[in-house]
């Protein structure tokens, strides 16, 4: 795994199909060092995140399962609306994040 620099900061990056994946943990540790995974815990709960994490699954993941994922899309947004990366990788079968 490689890292670049972005404002004085290590992002981890790792290469899969040719792409290259940054670490949004790493760059969440710029908000929160101590509790990164709320930030991106509270990412995942925007309904804009929710949109676009859908499209990219539609158009990238032969395997995702947009009937379940309806159910998040529709939910996204409300307080009692939680979305955890481990949560979102039980439908897509994708580890696109670390947390």
């Amino acid at each position: 795994m490689k890292k670049i620099e972005v404002i004085g900061r290590e992002i981890s990056v790792i290469k899969m199909n040719k792409e290259d994946f940054v670490c949004i943990t790493d760059i969440a540790k710029y908000k929160n060092p101590e509790a990164p995974a709320d930030i991106v815990k509270n990412w995942l709960r925007s309904k804009n995140t929710i949109e676009l994490l859908g499209l990219w699954e539609k158009l990238h993941n032969l395997d995702f399962k947009l009937v379940e994922f309806d159910q998040f899309r529709k939910e996204a947004g409300f307080n009692h609306f939680v979305l955890s990366p481990k949560k979102m990788d039980k439908y897509n079968k994708c580890y696109w994040i670390t947390v």
